[in-house]
């Protein structure tokens, strides 16, 4: 663990929910953070959670869709904390609607944010790891990236584009032969403040699909990601769930989801009528990492525990398998 202390680590989407806790995460252990995301007064706020923590932080306030300046952004990190080591890319954005009620600026910049965001994150981050030969990009997804549910065409549609991007850019590294690692994190439901801000236009507020995860569990999971050799993390019972599941019946998981999408991503709360967007401009107010789902959230996935240490765990069940049969053949003697 002492080897990954002052590492210098990039996270986008950082003033609020998923980012502002992995940057939070990884200035528990020691990593120096460079926070990226619109909202200059959040980022500060986050920021000074992290020195709190006895590391340096740079806020920096830059749209992860316009890659001219996310790449300005990244020469200033290098410039100020150093050489970039991890580079993890969380920012997103999402409307909640109906296909047919999503205009085309509307859909394009959801996916500029979500998908674009990524692509441009890992464009300036490699173009800084090519020439050291080393480094780690964690692009974070969902399992929405597998099985698309309604009510979230272009969210869905940007994290599958993520999925395909990675993949392909990982055999493009592979086939250089460079020492520079790449992740895709696959996220279940968390208590974010994005069901607050996100566009709405379907009268009533929204929530995130049961079961629900704290923030601070997809933290530890991309903490991990950036410093073990994994092509690909699955956080939760209900990602693991539904990626096997529509591998396996995808057209019954169609009409499941008609019947039931809906309902499990809207509460029965009217959606007030000023309610913030996010969308094209940033939303102020004193967001976290934590949405308004506390009461229900869970601080631990005990199937992303058992991911992390499943090399552990392997080993300890063949050493109790070997036990067990010795001691068998010695009680048949």
């Amino acid at each position: 663990m002492h080897s990954l202390r002052h590492q210098i680590v990039v996270v986008t989407g950082a003033s609020a929910g998923v980012g502002r806790a992995t940057a939070r995460e990884f200035a528990a252990h020691g990593c120096h953070v460079a926070l990226i995301a619109r909202n200059h007064e959040r980022l500060e706020a986050a920021a000074r959670e992290c020195r709190a923590l006895g590391v340096r932080a740079l806020p920096i306030a830059v749209d992860v869709a316009d890659a001219d300046a996310l790449d300005m952004a990244t020469w200033r990190v290098e410039e100020e904390l150093g050489p970039i080591d991890v580079w993890v890319n969380a920012a997103m954005a999402t409307v909640f609607a109906p296909f047919d009620a999503v205009s085309p600026q509307e859909f394009k910049r959801g996916t500029e944010v979500t998908y674009l965001g990524q692509v441009y994150g890992a464009m300036s981050a490699l173009k800084r790891m090519r020439p050291r030969n080393r480094g780690t990009i964690v692009n974070v997804g969902s399992a929405l990236a597998y099985r698309s549910i309604p009510l979230q065409s272009a969210y869905c549609g940007a994290k599958a584009a993520v999925r395909g991007f990675t993949d392909s850019l990982r055999s493009e590294l592979i086939h250089d032969r460079l020492n520079i690692h790449l992740c895709m994190v696959e996220l279940p439901a968390i208590n974010t403040p994005q069901f607050d801000w996100a566009l709405n236009k379907t009268g009533r507020k929204a929530r995130p699909v049961p079961p629900v995860f704290q923030p601070e569990v997809a933290a530890r999971a991309i903490y991990f990601a950036a410093f073990h050799k994994r092509r690909e993390l699955w956080l939760g019972g209900s990602t693991i769930k539904a990626i096997l599941a529509n591998r396996l019946a995808p057209g019954l998981l169609d009409r499941y989801l008609a019947r039931a999408g809906y309902r499990k991503q809207l509460s029965a709360d009217p959606l007030p009528e000023h309610a913030p967007s996010n969308l094209f401009e940033s939303v102020d107010g004193p967001y976290r990492a934590h949405g308004r789902f506390d009461a229900e959230a869970r601080p631990v996935s005990w199937a992303g525990v058992l991911n992390r240490h499943r090399t552990a765990l392997f080993l300890s069940a063949a050493g109790l398998l070997a036990v067990w049969g010795l001691r068998s053949r010695t009680h048949h003697r």
